[in-house]
């Protein structure tokens, strides 16, 4: 989670604000700078569609892809919404301060499926505003289910959070996560058919206890939610669990050869495939000791070559 990206030797931190985790977590002080260095440049080669919003930007990627991204905070959460000939498929629903329903409504008239790459509130946001919501069944999950982290919430919004405005018509007093009910569990392997378009579902625990990926098979594409992310990716929470990260890296790195496209959640809308493997490499490089990390405010940082992995110290 968190506005996150490495550049050119240059590593943007911002402050994680899980429900889990306190807010005076010191481990990652947010860079004043970091709306100065906004907008990224990587967006500029995608067309940008006009959804009239004053807190979400649209960009198409591919045919009947869409990134759906929240610029003006510093989580940068990036949504996607995939639409077959039958239905769509929206990957995550941001962090609820702008209406996601209304944007996906202006770019498909099917009906809508949700499915979350996990449970944390900022890919969660905008469940309510959906009627048919796929998920994994996990403690994890049906806590987050019902609602409510003010704790997030307050300090999302934050003044030093936010990049420009919030929607005009934001209550920030009334912000919360809110309840949302699961109509379908889901199961690793599972296909999801839109129509024309197939997605596949692969759990990847670690970052979460819940933390899925969806693959796109016929057109090469792999949905990463925050299992990779080009930045520092966040694996120091108390719900983190390591070897079963470790596990799920492997099993995607094991599809790279069939990918031609990752599109993750944070910060820009797509990587390149090769990250996989160079995410591999990293992993077993922790793991056998080959690297050694930079120690601040209890967290240990293993920088690689575009991307860190943020651990808590031990």
């Amino acid at each position: 989670m968190g506005s996150r990206y490495c550049a050119d030797g240059l590593l943007l931190l911002a402050l994680f604000a899980s429900p889990l985790i306190a807010q005076s977590n010191p481990g990652e002080p947010i860079r004043p700078e970091w709306c100065r260095e906004l907008p990224r440049p990587q967006y500029k080669k995608f067309d940008r569609v006009d959804v009239a919003s004053d807190w979400f930007e649209v960009y198409r990627i591919t045919h009947g892809v869409f990134a759906i991204y929240e610029p003006h905070q510093f989580e940068e959460v990036i949504s996607y919404l995939i639409i077959g000939n039958k239905r769509a498929l929206l990957f995550d629903t941001g962090l609820g301060i702008g209406r996601i329903s209304d944007v996906t409504a202006k770019l498909t008239k099917l009906p809508v499926i949700v499915v979350n790459s996990h449970t944390h509130p900022d890919h969660i946001g905008g469940n309510a505003e959906f009627s048919e919501i796929y998920d994994e069944d996990t403690p994890f999950t049906r806590l987050h289910e019902q609602g409510n982290w003010k704790e997030f919430a307050r300090d999302a919004v934050r003044p030093e959070r936010i990049c420009g405005k919030l929607p005009a018509a934001f209550d920030t007093a009334a912000y919360h996560s809110r309840p949302f009910h699961v109509t379908h569990r889901l199961k690793d392997g599972e296909q999801i058919d839109l129509g024309d378009r197939e997605l596949e579902v692969i759990f990847t625990a670690g970052h979460t206890p819940d933390a899925l990926c969806l693959l796109d098979r016929a057109n090469g594409m792999l949905f990463t939610g925050d299992t990779y992310y080009p930045g520092p990716i966040y694996l120091f929470m108390p719900e983190t669990d390591w070897a079963a990260y470790s596990a799920s890296v492997a099993r995607l790195a094991a599809l790279q050869s069939k990918l031609k496209l990752l599109l993750p959640a944070h910060n820009v809308p797509t990587a390149d495939p090769e990250d996989l493997l160079r995410l591999k490499q990293a992993v077993g490089d922790l793991n056998a000791g080959r690297v050694k990390p930079a120690v601040r405010d209890r967290q240990r940082e293993y920088n690689f070559n575009g991307f860190s992995l943020l651990l808590a110290d031990q």
